[in-house]
């Protein structure tokens, strides 16, 4: 895929990846001591990582990145479902500067790592992502087609939960339009916070629902409404495979798996 205007690159120059610095610290607010420096990224470039940058083709800095690297074995010594301890490629971040986001970079920056870690021989990619950040819920599971059975509370500091992701790189790449919600619904909102989760439900297609904005206030009951519901359903064998959309209300896709698929 490719965004006129834009063009994507690998970068292995240590100059170059100097930028790579500026656009976390642009994409997230970064302070310095937060950023990933451009070391890290040199010997990664060096062993085996996938560093890529976008820039405008008239030239100029960097506007976005995607960085990652061959994995191996579980995730904190577990074993991801039914995978066993097989090598695959983890992403672990994709940054936009501002100005580009909506442009299709995103999209455009995935394909491209997915294309490098194909030619590695890689066949699966795994990232993380914040449940309830639903622009990131749409890009991944409606737009790049993931799927999620690992809900991950506190993983980079006590409330930072993320969803970890899986990617078959070998499946053709289709995206998919925003599907209405079909199910049964386990989490709604009321108003501006979230519902008691129904963590019962035995449907084989069930719902949560996902702010798409949230106040500094609201944010600690939606995230622990979304960790209370996604784990329950997750550990019982769901997937989450979507994000649905009803006029301004989003919801999280999840349906129950066979053991061992």
């Amino acid at each position: 895929m490719t965004v006129p205007g834009y063009v994507i690159r690998d970068v292995t120059d240590p100059q170059a990846m100097r930028e790579l610095e500026d656009v976390q610290a642009a994409a997230w607010g970064f302070e310095d001591r937060e950023v990933l420096p451009a070391t890290m990224f040199r010997i990664s470039a060096a062993t085996g990582g996938i560093v890529l940058a976008a820039y405008r083709a008239e030239g100029g800095p960097a506007v976005g990145l995607a960085y990652g690297f061959p994995a191996l074995g579980g995730l904190l010594g577990r074993e991801l479902p039914g995978r066993g301890h097989d090598l695959w490629h983890h992403s672990h971040f994709l940054a936009l500067r501002p100005e580009v986001r909506g442009s299709g970079l995103a999209v455009a920056l995935k394909l491209a790592q997915r294309g490098r870690a194909l030619a590695q021989g890689l066949t699966r990619m795994t990232w993380t992502f914040d449940p309830l950040v639903a622009r990131n819920a749409r890009l991944n599971f409606g737009k790049l087609g993931v799927t999620a059975s690992t809900y991950l509370p506190d993983w980079y500091a006590p409330h930072a939960d993320r969803l970890l992701v899986e990617w078959d790189l070998t499946r053709p790449h289709v995206p998919a339009p925003a599907s209405p919600p079909l199910g049964t619904v386990v989490l709604r909102g009321v108003g501006a916070r979230p519902g008691t989760p129904d963590l019962s439900a035995d449907a084989p297609t069930v719902l949560a629902e996902v702010p798409l904005a949230v106040s500094d206030e609201e944010r600690a009951p939606w995230r622990l409404a979304l960790r209370d519901t996604l784990t329950a359903y997750l550990g019982r064998g769901y997937r989450v495979t979507d994000l649905a959309r009803e006029s301004e209300r989003a919801f999280y896709v999840l349906k129950r798996h066979p053991e061992g698929q």
